[in-house]
């Protein structure tokens, strides 16, 4: 195989002879049948064997007795005393008991998080223990109620105030133990349907090659983003649906009319504030203020295929205290502490509906070897990391450091972050700081991020022409250059503002004609970030630095031999994909509208490095100010078609929420549960091989994640680390999977309870296979051929180890595998589709960017008269 040196002379060779030939021979480039090396590695790696599926193990039906605290998550219950009596909504809104088993009432057990309920009753009331026990409308703490299991069975409530029988009358005081008995008629609880039918799938061993899709970048945390005065609604309320999608309260005040927030970032003057049940104006492809991350739509995600998350956890110190709002925190940190926690108990929520501590679908990794084995189990993994301008306090003032950016507290915030599990980061945002210049938004709003620059920084983006080849960064409006009298005017208003507010001599940023490229790059204590970063193995985001500060850094990357890298969401340059990509680093792109992540697809698979394991995600940057796919509308040609069959063979249908039924083709990603939706419009554009790629997107992360911790690369994919096959001697029975990781390598493949690698016998190619119990060595075996196909061991071989999973075995498609062989991918899911490049969409409207200004004009405003001295 051509090393990465190899590779490139390979390109340029056939670029020379594609160009001598068009000279020479007159013709033109489609009569010339030669192919770039990256789509045909590409097209190699695709026809790769799949891991073998099993059905995952289904929740047990419930008992008749809940075995636990935590199975009566989400069941109907009746509840009777050690007396035989059993307890009755009575009449008039309070509760008795009654001898009789036929007037016991149905309690619905709602867990607001483990171990703890809502006993919903008949007639849709909370019993509460305000003012006694009574029949509530709606849920409050004094309806929460605690349940442990004793042995004379579950007592309900806490000390003093446990749930109790005296007297023929229901009350609160000592603890009264009630037996549990399963039962029906219980009223419904509202919930957002997930419309997806089929079983989850998993692995048919903890080691083993993973297969789903990716997104790298998503705010599932960010409703408390900016002080939590801007974004409305929450990923999940204790208390459901009704209380968790509820619009903010200035919306809800006005009716949804002059919602500032939604008027500058979603370009809507007006707006149906109403969410639960009727959404019928949000959430919304492009609502950005509206919460897009709801578990229900989540999970319908993750039965839709999604298996790997990174959770960026977000602020912008600066534009949180620039926009007015009582009760917030807009310290970097202090916010990413708070979202670190908020995402483990949502986790532990998940928990709480599925039945138990570990039983939910969401799991919080730390470790890639711990995101495969969640992955394997058929749940989704979620990486922490984290995007934000100003980490310890890391801001510049005049280009030089802010006082308290100092070696000492870089190295204290990175061990801090680490502590926290964050494991990615966007060291630099929107603004310039302390470790690199940033790229720069374009257009209108680009002139209100140069003002948030220079609140941030006391200083404009230092943007200059480009000199000849360089990549540019985002071109910057000059204020006399906007499109609007008004708006110039405006302009000028809001400098002299900021000249208010910071004393320091203001200069208007007048630039020439573009391209522009920022002159700040990496940093000396941007190099020390970056190199702080390498050692504590976290993966470092190029996207949003200047160009000049991304090719620093990618400098130092070379130099270190560091996979670690990643551009997550389409904000890096072109120049620097193919050295990340080179690097063993993962590129990803914006998912937004379905055509224009085909185009991006389309030339990612032309640089990807064939050394290394190639696969795709995506970036959807929910929650987090970003316009969502938008629909190709219901005209388009070949349009999803409901239902349809998705990853692993489920069924996905028009996903229903409340009274609002959704149809990608016309509504777009309205939220985040139509991400199976958006990848079948993929489909529809590009065929196959974009889901073949997709669906390998989280296997190529795990990977990237390994060698950031310093496993080797694959060496069948890369020859010159190959090493003799007598050396896997020194593997003994009951070495850790791990140990043989950081010993030998990555293999090439991962099957069932197997790597494979690719070794030499003196100057011969070889073959050596360990085999696992568990997640120890079990036996180590040379020889025999590095088979792709349906042949070799691992290869979806049905072997009497695996005999104990639940399920027949399965092909990524879904359909079950008679001979245990391994399925080709996407198998005759849909119709042929074209596969030709679509252009892009383009970008948001004028109008959406000239309201971001008047909101930035209102927050300078504030500062002002909150007599501000320019701190962030």
């Amino acid at each position: 195989m051509l090393g990465v040196c190899d590779v490139r002379h390979t390109r340029l060779v056939a670029a020379v002879a594609v160009s001598v030939s068009l000279v020479l021979g007159g013709g033109s480039a489609a009569a010339v049948d030669l192919e770039p090396v990256g789509p045909r590695e590409a097209a190699e790696q695709r026809t790769e064997s799949h891991p073998r599926l099993v059905q995952a193990p289904e929740p047990p039906p419930r008992s008749q007795v809940p075995q636990d605290r935590y199975a009566m998550a989400g069941g109907c219950y009746t509840l009777q005393d050690p007396n035989g009596d059993w307890v009755v909504a009575a009449d008039g809104g309070g509760y008795t008991v009654s001898p009789e088993a036929g007037d016991a009432t149905g309690f619905h057990f709602q867990a607001t998080e483990l171990g703890r309920y809502l006993l919903f009753d008949p007639a849709e009331a909370f019993v509460s223990r305000s003012g006694g026990v009574e029949a509530a409308d709606l849920p409050s703490p004094d309806a929460e109620w605690t349940v442990d299991l004793t042995d004379d069975g579950f007592v309900i409530g806490e000390p003093g105030a446990f749930l109790t029988v005296s007297g023929g009358s229901v009350g609160v005081g000592e603890a009264t133990p009630f037996d549990l008995r399963l039962t029906d008629g219980c009223a419904p609880w509202d919930e957002i349907e997930l419309n997806v039918d089929g079983p989850v799938f998993a692995g048919t061993s903890a080691l083993q090659e993973v297969r789903g899709y990716l997104d790298d970048h998503i705010h599932h945390m960010a409703y408390g983003f900016l002080g939590g005065n801007i974004h409305c609604g929450r990923p999940w309320h204790p208390y459901g649906v009704k209380f968790a999608l509820v619009d903010c309260d200035d919306h809800l005040t006005t009716q949804g009319q002059l919602a500032l927030p939604e008027i500058v970032l979603s370009n809507k003057l007006s707006h149906d504030p109403i969410g639960w049940p009727t959404f019928a104006d949000w959430p919304a492809w492009d609502s950005l203020t509206h919460e897009g991350t709801y578990f229900r739509w989540v999970e319908r995600a993750w039965r839709g295929g999604q298996r790997l998350w990174v959770n960026l956890l977000v602020e912008n110190s600066t534009l949180c205290a620039a926009y007015p709002g009582p009760n917030k925190t807009c310290t970097d940190l202090d916010s990413i502490r708070t979202q670190a926690q908020q995402t483990r108990d949502f986790a532990n929520y998940v928990d709480a509906q599925s039945g138990g501590p570990g039983l939910g679908w969401y799991r919080v990794v730390t470790t890639p070897a711990e995101a495969r084995a969640v992955i394997n189990e058929g749940k989704l993994a979620v990486v922490l990391g984290t995007e934000s301008s100003t980490l310890f306090g890391c801001r510049t003032i005049l280009d030089s450091p802010a006082s308290e950016c100092t070696e000492e507290a870089v190295e204290a915030g990175l061990d801090e972050l680490s502590e926290l599990g964050v494991r990615q980061m966007v060291p630099t945002h929107k603004f310039d700081n302390a470790f690199s210049g940033v790229k720069g938004d374009e257009g209108t709003f680009g002139v209100v991020t140069n003002l948030g620059n220079f609140l941030h920084n006391g200083t404009f983006l230092d943007m200059r022409a480009c000199a000849d080849g360089a990549p540019a960064d985002n071109a910057q409006l000059n204020p006399d250059a906007l499109p609007e009298p008004s708006l110039a005017k405006l302009v000028g208003e809001l400098f002299g503002v900021v000249g208010e507010v910071n004393p320091l001599p203001v200069a208007l940023p007048l630039y020439g004609p573009a391209p522009h490229c920022n002159s700040r790059g990496l940093t000396d204590m941007g190099r020390f970030m970056l190199a702080e970063m390498v050692e504590r193995n976290i993966i470092y985001d190029v996207d949003h630095m200047s160009a000049k500060g991304r090719s620093e850094a990618l400098d130092e990357f070379e130099q270190l031999g560091y996979s670690g890298v990643i551009s997550s969401h389409s904000w890096s340059d072109p120049e620097a994909i193919p050295r990340i990509f080179s690097l063993g680093g993962m590129v990803n792109s914006y998912a937004g509208d379905s055509t224009g992540f085909v185009d991006e697809w389309h030339g990612h698979v032309d640089d990807m490095d064939p050394d290394y394991y190639f696969g795709m995600g995506y970036g959807a940057d929910t929650n987090g100010l970003g316009l969502q796919g938008a629909p190709r509308g219901a005209e388009a040609e070949d349009p999803v078609e409901y239902p349809f069959t998705a990853l692993f063979g489920v069924e996905v249908d028009q996903q229903r929420s409340g009274e609002r039924v959704y149809d990608v083709n016309v509504d777009g990603v309205a939220h985040y549960g139509l991400y199976p939706d958006w990848i079948e419009d993929l489909r529809r554009l590009a065929g196959d091989d974009i889901d073949a790629d997709l669906v390998r997107g989280p296997e190529a992360y795990l990977q990237m994640w390994e060698r950031a911790e310093g496993i080797g690369n694959d060496a069948c994919r890369q020859p010159e680390l190959r090493r003799q096959a007598d050396s896997f001697d020194a593997i003994t029975p009951g070495t850790s999977a791990q140990a043989v990781l950081e010993g030998f390598g990555q293999p090439h493949l991962r099957r069932d309870d197997t790597y494979r690698y690719c070794a030499l016998d003196g100057d011969d190619d070889a073959t050596v296979t360990v085999r696992f119990a568990g997640t120890e060595v079990a036996s180590v075996v040379t020889g025999g051929d590095l088979v792709d196909g349906q042949d070799g061991p691992g290869q979806g071989d049905d072997r009497g180890d695996n005999a104990g999973r639940p399920g027949a075995v399965f092909g990524i498609d879904g359909r079950p595998i008679a001979d245990g062989s391994a399925a080709d991918i996407a198998t005759d899911r849909t119709p042929d589709r074209a596969t030709d490049p679509v252009p892009d969409a383009g970008g948001p409207p004028l109008a959406l960017l000239l309201g971001g200004l008047v909101l930035f004009a209102l927050g300078v405003a504030a500062l002002v008269r909150r007599g501000r001295t320019g701190q962030a």
